[in-house]
């Protein structure tokens, strides 16, 4: 297994989303990474779906991680770990003490909180040092990130409030596409045509956002005519409270994190 650069400890789809995102960017060959996978029926699935991809049931000692496996899995994991080189972690709620404390003295620990769109290649992270990473190991973990999609720096008490809004954020979007769709109809539409209207309204929204560069607030001033159609859209938005509605959103997930991790620490 000379020449790994990377381990992708979880062979879900996850896993297999980065390491796509790392392939296809040119990031490392398939002859530099390896998938841990303790399934034997998934490590035989990805063999055939990754030609030359060195794919094995137990970590690999001295090659950098990324623990792409449940919560409830990461402390086993990092106990099995011989000295890896560096270790990213994308299960949520898991600190960063917990997983030094698991793993080798001196083993270098990021702690990042993605979402699932990074699946598509349009994900949003937070991400974290732990207490012996340098700017060089937090960059690491973002290169790496940055392969499905948009990854940031944080202190790991912020990676709470990341989960609320980015982690938890797009199944607020799915929700906003569920009434928009059900309000379609409820005005004359088909369901298949509102369906069809609500996702290209919010995923063009969202790339007039990313790629002009314009903030939202001036994006919805130049498409908001006083007196009209999108005006009063607007002004029955305001009157039920959606700022309102989606601070407390935002703040009852990050409020959740914060609990679930404190529940993860205290069973240590």
């Amino acid at each position: 297994m000379m020449g790994l650069k990377l381990q992708m400890v979880g062979g879900g789809r996850m896993g297999q989303a980065l390491i796509g995102g790392l392939l296809d960017g040119g990031w490392a060959t398939s002859e530099e990474l390896a998938i841990v996978e303790v399934v034997e029926s998934q490590r035989a699935l990805l063999e055939t779906q990754i030609p030359g991809i060195t794919v094995t049931k137990a970590p690999v000692e001295g090659v950098d991680a990324v623990l792409a496996v449940k919560p409830y899995q990461v402390v086993d994991v990092c106990s099995a770990m011989a000295q890896p080189a560096r270790v990213l972690s994308i299960a949520a709620g898991v600190t960063v003490e917990t997983m030094e404390a698991a793993l080798p003295p001196d083993t270098v620990v990021v702690r990042a909180m993605p979402n699932t769109p990074a699946l598509v290649s349009a994900g949003a992270a937070g991400v974290a040092g732990g207490t012996k990473a340098s700017d060089a190991d937090t960059q690491w973990a973002v290169d790496i990130l940055g392969v499905v999609g948009l990854a940031v720096v944080v202190p790991e008490h912020l990676l709470d409030a990341v989960t609320g809004l980015s982690g938890s954020g797009p199944a607020y979007l799915f929700l906003v596409a569920e009434a928009m769709t059900d309000a379609g109809v409820s005005v004359g539409l088909s369901r298949d045509v509102a369906s069809q209207l609500a996702k290209q309204t919010i995923f063009g929204a969202g790339k007039m956002m990313i790629e002009t560069g314009v903030e939202p607030v001036e994006l919805r001033a130049g498409v908001t005519t006083p007196a009209g159609t999108t005006a009063a859209g607007l002004d029955a938005l305001e009157q039920h409270k959606i700022r309102s509605a989606i601070t407390s959103a935002v703040t009852a997930a990050a409020e959740r994190a914060t609990a679930l991790g404190r529940s993860e620490s205290s069973e240590q």
